[in-house]
């Protein structure tokens, strides 16, 4: 069960913010699941990052954007949403709407 309600603001990773705005998600090949990493702060995000692989060169950005929302956009291409802490620990898993 979520106790992050669907009207919560989260932060996200926006990769080349300026260009070809894109969430920034993830593939855990080990168990072959696609997820956008989610925090709750922008404090976590920009540390949650750090821990997160990077592509070179790319620009990425903390966004935020509501629970409602990014539910309805990970959906369409088939992610799962991580909401994680700092120092990247499942906090909770957010299985997509649509």
């Amino acid at each position: 069960m979520s106790t992050t309600a669907t009207t919560d603001w989260l932060y996200v990773v926006i990769q080349n913010p300026e260009t070809d705005a894109q969430i920034m998600g993830q593939h855990d090949e080990a168990h072959d699941i696609r997820f956008v990493p989610v925090f709750k702060s922008k404090e976590d995000a920009q540390q949650g990052l750090l821990q997160l692989p990077t592509t070179r060169g790319v620009k990425y950005e903390i966004q935020a954007m509501i629970l409602e929302d990014l539910q309805r956009y990970t959906a369409e291409l088939g992610f799962v949403l991580f909401i994680l802490d700092a120092d990247g620990h499942i906090l909770e898993k957010i299985a997509p709407t649509g």
